[in-house]
């Protein structure tokens, strides 16, 4: 079925990918409306399963139980959503200029064993890979080294991490690479998949 083309414009705005503006926001609601429906599932199958037998020993409160599980796992993701920080309307609105010209990634978020790093924007050209986090707490060379031990992890090599916290700087790196002639790196798809698939 092909859907008109307002519906399919409602359904983009619905669902943001992940690297694009407001995706992190896009997220938090969708998981507390995800969490809310679960455990809602779950009570009302309890209370259906108390309501028809009069006692909680019955099938339908095992099955609520276990309906508890994917719904709390839901609830923890919904927290990481939340203590994430996506990119401000204010640094987006300067860094869009930078969008057609570069490969660039907003409101990515790292996790670690450690520490969590918040980067509202990145950009990659050639081997240069080069990110700004807004989140004070977020120490942008141990952030860089996550990146590059990511990187390396993965068999990646021959990419220019830098990750910078002052927007000026951050901005004057961009201008620079935007108008650098390099090509494309030959593990693009894969540092693109590696950014993804380490970030929540």
């Amino acid at each position: 079925m092909v859907l008109p083309a307002r519906e399919e414009n409602k359904m983009k705005k619905l669902i943001i990918p992940k690297g694009s503006y407001g995706y992190l926001q896009n997220r938090k609601l969708y998981t507390v409306l995800r969490t809310l429906l679960y455990f809602v599932i779950s009570i009302g199958l309890y209370c259906g399963g108390y309501a028809a037998t009069g006692s909680s020993k019955n099938l339908l409160t095992i099955v609520a139980v276990l309906g508890c599980l994917p719904a709390c796992k839901s609830l923890i993701n919904f927290i990481l959503f939340i203590r994430a920080k996506g990119c401000s309307e204010s640094l987006r609105d300067v860094l869009c200029a930078y969008d057609e010209k570069l490969t660039v990634f907003y409101d990515l978020y790292f996790t670690s064993y450690q520490k969590n790093y918040s980067l509202s924007h990145m950009a990659l050209k050639g081997g240069i890979l080069c990110g700004i986090t807004e989140d004070p707490s977020c120490d942008a060379q141990e952030a860089q080294k996550h990146l590059e031990k990511m990187l390396t992890q993965e068999g990646i090599k021959n990419v220019t991490v830098n990750i910078f916290s002052q927007e000026d700087k951050y901005i004057d790196r961009l201008s620079r690479l935007a108008e650098m002639d390099v090509e494309e790196h030959r593990q693009k798809e894969g540092i693109v998949g590696l950014l993804y698939s380490v970030s929540i």
